[in-house]
């Protein structure tokens, strides 16, 4: 009995034992598991994009930056052949651009634009030098110019730009009474060669007025420089300077500020006041309101609009319309403005319009221009309202297109 009572303890006991180890490892989990510091998750989200410029994120979402993107040309078997009697056009292109003839420079603002009469001819030579890396443009002479003062003369001057860079521009001295001006100033823009190609020269003859606003008298656009220019010696140019489309009849005038915030990308159009509009309805007044769109690669992107100014044709505004633009994508961007009669009754009617921005023509390139140079300062302009926007921007998609030029001499 005795010998039982001892197995039974010694069997109870085994089983205690075996058992421990088993509630140690248990417990030895449980508090693992309780003093285990779990790691706070690590932030993976790519920096958020302004709400009030995610329309321009989306607008541009095309655009496809591939310059760091590694392409090559594999398996690509060499052709044996006998290249006698072949012709290579790349031999004598240079001498064929030289021969064709540009006097009339109908193609210089695109297809479909409305052209102007020539306004006089334009004497330039164009030379790159390798040295300094530099397009050397020498502004020789300028003839026939139209008279624009009472006094049956002109004060000319030019602006030269190379698009669509804003910042590269010279402007020459001013002629007094002179319609042949003999101007023999020469212009270094810093290029690399490589660029050319995708540059434009242009030339745009003022007349300086004392008083009030410049008159635009006409402009010249040179298009495919690698192929114009020698690096050997001055190669002179003539082309004729091509009138901007007039009005047809006097639609009025609208005076408004630009004012731009880069840190903050936003836009402020203050439009001030507008006279002499175009008499709309049968009691010989009108109800203009402006109306201001953003557009950017042809889309408007927004558009505002001042309150409607009852039964006047001289209204004073004095509102401020803000559009959001990120600093990126300032040079993408057109404001198109248009006036507009309001009707109650029937449909509302387009009184005028004009374009502001760097891909316009004229008036609203350089006031754009003006505006970048001088941030956070509101700039003033009066603009004359137009029948419509054709020929008032020029297409910079075809910059990059060679245009045909005559060679006068080389030097």
């Amino acid at each position: 009995m005795l010998n039982a009572q001892h197995a039974g303890s010694t069997t109870a006991s085994v089983k205690i034992s075996h058992s421990l180890p088993d509630i140690k490892e248990e417990l030895c989990n449980e508090f693992s598991e309780v003093n285990r510091k779990v790691a706070p998750p690590r932030q993976t989200t790519l920096p958020t994009v302004p709400t009030r410029h995610q329309t321009f994120q989306r607008q541009l979402s095309h655009r496809l930056d591939l310059s760091d993107v590694p392409f090559e040309v594999c398996n690509i078997s060499q052709r044996d052949s006998q290249a006698i009697g072949r012709i290579r056009p790349e031999l004598y292109q240079q001498d064929m651009m030289r021969q064709w003839s540009a006097d009339s420079g109908a193609d210089l603002l695109g297809e479909g634009s409305e052209q102007g009469a020539s306004c006089g001819k334009l004497t330039f030579t164009l030379k790159y030098d390798h040295d300094v890396e530099g397009l050397i443009v020498k502004i020789l002479q300028a003839r026939d110019l139209p008279a624009k003062d009472f006094s049956g003369t002109s004060d000319p001057y030019i602006k030269l730009y190379l698009l669509p860079d804003r910042k590269k521009k010279f402007q020459t001295r001013v002629h007094r009474r002179n319609l042949n001006p003999m101007f023999n100033e020469t212009f270094v823009f810093g290029v690399p060669y490589e660029q050319l190609r995708s540059r434009t020269i242009q030339f745009s003859v003022y007349d300086f007025d004392r008083f009030s606003r410049h008159d635009l008298i006409g402009q010249v656009l040179v298009r495919g420089l690698p192929d114009l220019c020698d690096i050997s010696h001055d190669v002179e140019y003539t082309m004729d300077i091509l009138g901007v489309p007039q009005e047809k009849v006097d639609l009025g005038e609208v005076m408004l500020s630009l004012c731009y915030l880069p840190t903050a990308g936003r836009l402020t159009v203050t439009i001030i006041k507008s006279r002499n509009l175009k008499v709309m309805d049968i009691t010989g007044s009108s109800d203009p309101y402006v109306k201001v769109s953003l557009m950017c690669q042809g889309k408007r992107v927004k558009k505002k609009k001042t309150s409607v100014k009852k039964s006047t044709l001289n209204p004073v505004y004095n509102e401020a319309l803000v559009f959001d633009v990120p600093a990126e994508n300032i040079e993408d961007v057109t404001l198109v403005v248009k006036v507009i009669d309001y009707d109650r009754v029937g449909a509302n009617e387009v009184m005028g319009c004009f374009a502001i921005g760097s891909s316009c023509i004229g008036l609203g390139r350089d006031h754009w221009i003006e505006m970048l140079d001088n941030p956070r300062k509101p700039v003033a302009q009066w603009y004359t309202l137009q029948e419509t926007l054709s020929g008032l921007t020029v297409d910079t998609s075809t910059m990059a297109k060679s245009s045909p030029i005559k060679c006068i001499s080389m030097r």
